[in-house]
């Protein structure tokens, strides 16, 4: 049971636009996603206050319930991920781009990122890249380009340009069917830094100009606007599937793992 957690975990936490890089290589095709109903959202957070930490937690009441880690399994970054019923302060443009920054260069990232080259080069995902050492170092430094730019463009750039906040604020409270609705619709609805509900232009906006960017720097033939689309709709979709995953992962963490 707990190598199915761990399998889970790393499928789900892996950056969106890692897993994304595979599956446009392959032909093209059809996704399709439905309009999900919003959902009310937590506590909006209080007044700014001088000095807080982007990530730090203000816990307002002491609760049993189980709380967010800042790794998941001890190795994958969890620092965006807040706790339910907890209170935090706007945060300032130099707190999202720290965010983002401990996302992209924590050493789970490079980790990952060698993993995820060793499986496309596996899978020959793109062929002009070849096999071997120098093969694999190709696939290595575009899955960690790729890392940044997801990273940068929805942690970063898009929530200062929109004013919002890029933390997950876990829900933690009703159904299984209630907290899984809520949780798959954060890529489509967000916080705005006063704390009020608003469509994500961070999310969908930056992984969008992620993909884009990222288009760049790969073969020709990976350019054209039906690839960068595909890229772009995977990286929302995983997006949704890890916000799914870090709302039940306190959960899971105490089940399987007897800890907060």
């Amino acid at each position: 049971m707990r190598l199915a957690v761990v399998f889970l975990a790393t499928l789900a936490c892996t950056p969106a636009i890692l897993r994304a890089q595979q599956l446009t290589a392959s032909t093209s095709s059809s996704l399709t996603t439905s309009d999900s109903a919003t959902e009310d959202l937590p506590d909006a957070p209080l007044p700014s206050q001088a000095g807080q930490a982007a990530t730090q937690s203000q816990p307002a009441t002491t609760t049993n319930d189980p709380q967010q880690t800042k790794r998941i399994l001890g190795v994958m970054p969890n620092f965006r991920s807040v706790s339910a019923d907890t209170k935090l302060p706007p945060q300032s443009a130099k707190e999202k781009f720290i965010a983002a920054g401990h996302d992209t260069f924590d050493y789970s990232s490079f980790i990952i990122a060698g993993l995820q080259a060793g499986f496309a080069m596996n899978g020959n995902s793109y062929p002009e890249f070849h096999q071997g050492a120098a093969g694999y170092a190709r696939y290595y430094w575009h899955t960690l380009a790729d890392t940044a730019d997801e990273n940068f463009m929805v942690g970063g750039i898009g929530p200062v340009l929109f004013h919002q906040d890029n933390r997950f604020y876990t829900l933690g409270h009703g159904s299984i069917g209630h907290r899984a609705l809520y949780a798959v619709t954060r890529v489509l609805i967000t916080r705005k830094d006063d704390g009020d509900n608003t469509f994500n232009f961070s999310e969908i906006i930056g992984s969008g100009a992620a993909s884009g960017v990222s288009s760049l720097y790969y073969p020709t033939k990976y350019r054209t606007w039906t690839k960068v689309g595909q890229k772009w709709l995977t990286s929302d979709i995983l997006a949704g599937a890890s916000f799914t995953f870090k709302e039940f992962w306190p959960d899971i963490n105490r089940k399987f793992f007897h800890t907060q």
